[in-house]
């Protein structure tokens, strides 16, 4: 069994290499599955309307980060039907997840009495800006880096919250994300074989993962305002664990060329060895477990 530790700060390892043809069929596995009884949830219970509330704005983030993941797929999908029909078909795959992750967070809000919220301040600016984006490249990064963090909050939040309810949809997301986060380094590594890569769009793609490396670290605080009575995850915990994944992300992947801002190394206190260091839960062996549903298990807090 995979085990999806909550403890280590939540820590990721690097990504898998894997071609088109295997992340497809896969892919296609995991769609025959998709609906089988994750949806049913138990009776929810809060401890104060506080914490309900903070609830409220944790999965309404959580749900804008699906829905973004979900439109940016079916575009992609849509510019490479005609150059690479099979990795085409893997991005509307992975669309179908996001969008039913969206659905299941929309139902667990309104079981809780919730609305869906707009949301404003950092976090809606990403996902406004990210929703504009066109350049190909770009996008496929951003989403890598909203995928990291995405994983990286379930998985501490796994060890704190106590709710059945609140802990199976968490594990849901968290277990999905760790198949996620390396299928998103694959299509960088597909669409950079199919177009090929520039000096200039080597210095963007650098300058856009340094760029969402910080907002992203701010974003911890913007998010401690609203959700930190929920998933009782600290500013300082949850700044270091963005910046301790987002730095690990791409240390094993030399063709990639991106290297993390040495102030934030600084910074945190984080080390090459100490980033390269402890269990890979994205390893060969871990992604192939992690693509079967039913083989990914969350190890209780």
């Amino acid at each position: 069994m995979n085990e999806l530790h909550s403890a280590r700060r939540g820590r990721i390892g690097s990504a898998v290499s894997r071609p088109t043809s295997w992340w497809l069929k896969t892919l296609r596995q995991r769609a025959e599955s998709m609906y089988e009884g994750d949806e049913q949830l138990p009776p929810m219970e809060f401890a104060s309307e506080a914490e309900r509330r903070a609830c409220i704005s944790f999965f309404n983030a959580a749900l804008r980060a699906e829905e973004s993941g979900s439109s940016q797929a079916e575009n992609l999908a849509a510019a490479m039907q005609a150059i690479d029909p099979d990795l085409a078909e893997c991005l509307r795959l992975y669309g179908a997840e996001e969008n039913w992750h969206r659905g299941l967070i929309v139902d667990f809000l309104r079981d809780i009495g919730a609305d869906v919220q707009p949301l404003g301040g950092l976090t809606g600016f990403f996902y406004r800006t990210y929703a504009k984006a066109r350049h190909l490249p770009t996008i496929m990064l951003s989403n890598l880096m909203f995928e990291v963090i995405g994983s990286t909050t379930y998985r501490i939040a796994l060890g704190r919250v106590k709710q059945p309810a609140v802990r199976k949809m968490l594990t849901i997301l968290a277990r999905d994300e760790s198949f996620h986060v390396p299928l998103n380094v694959h299509f960088i590594r597909e669409f950079r074989k199919h177009h090929g890569v520039s000096a200039r769009d080597r210095v963007r793609l650098a300058i856009v993962y340094h760029v969402l490396f910080w907002m992203l670290i701010a974003s911890s605080a913007a998010s401690r305002r609203v959700a930190q009575s929920f998933d009782g995850i600290s500013f300082a915990e949850l700044s270091r664990a963005y910046a301790e994944n987002l730095a690990r992300l791409f240390l094993h992947e030399d063709d990639l060329k991106l290297r993390p801002p040495w102030l934030a190394l600084r910074l945190f206190r984080l080390r090459k060895r100490q980033l390269t260091e402890g269990e890979n839960i994205l390893s060969a062996a871990a992604a192939e477990k992690s693509a079967r549903r039913s083989d990914v298990q969350i190890q209780p807090a």
